[in-house]
């Protein structure tokens, strides 16, 4: 929360505002500044040496404040990761099913985290379950690129593809 006119406890601030010279006022003048154009002193800039101070209607303020703030959250891209399941010995048909699937994400903007597991046994087959991501790489190259590469880690392995930057 900003600090507003009798509430600044610094001795001198920096004043800013429309109309005015930026410059280094103690509080009482700078405060009298502020009654005089019948606005109020609003700290801006606490951390500053010596503070910055805005003389500016406090009302009016907040809500230019949290209509920037509004717009910085529309401009704003949430990334969401869609994992994408396999298994080793996948065939042809569910393999291209789910690259379907994969590429809708990608052209949404979303990542792909596709990923073999291997129960029991089939953990000998990794090459197999390699060779799949490899491929399911491969065939997203148009729309996606690969951020990590097959990684095994416990009974899955792993790749990680981020859609393509639109130019």
């Amino acid at each position: 929360m900003h600090k507003i006119n009798n509430r600044i406890t610094a001795r001198e601030v920096r004043v800013v505002g429309e109309g005015i010279e930026p410059q280094v006022y103690n509080l009482a003048t700078a405060l009298r500044l502020a009654e005089e154009r019948e606005l109020d002193l609003v700290e801006i800039s606490p951390t500053a040496v010596p503070p910055v101070c805005r003389i500016v209607d406090y009302k009016k303020f907040l809500y230019e404040l949290k209509k920037k703030q509004k717009e910085q959250k529309a401009k704003q891209i949430q990334v969401t990761v869609k994992e994408i399941r396999f298994g080793p010995n996948t065939d042809e048909h569910d393999f291209n099913f789910k690259l379907k699937h994969a590429q809708e994400f990608l052209t949404e903007g979303n990542k792909v985290r596709a990923y073999v597991f291997f129960k029991g046994r089939s953990i000998v087959f990794k090459e197999r379950g390699e060779i799949l991501l490899l491929k399911f790489a491969q065939a997203l190259e148009e729309i996606g690129v690969v951020e990590k590469m097959p990684s095994l880690e416990g009974k899955k392995m792993f790749i990680l593809i981020n859609p393509k930057k639109k130019k």
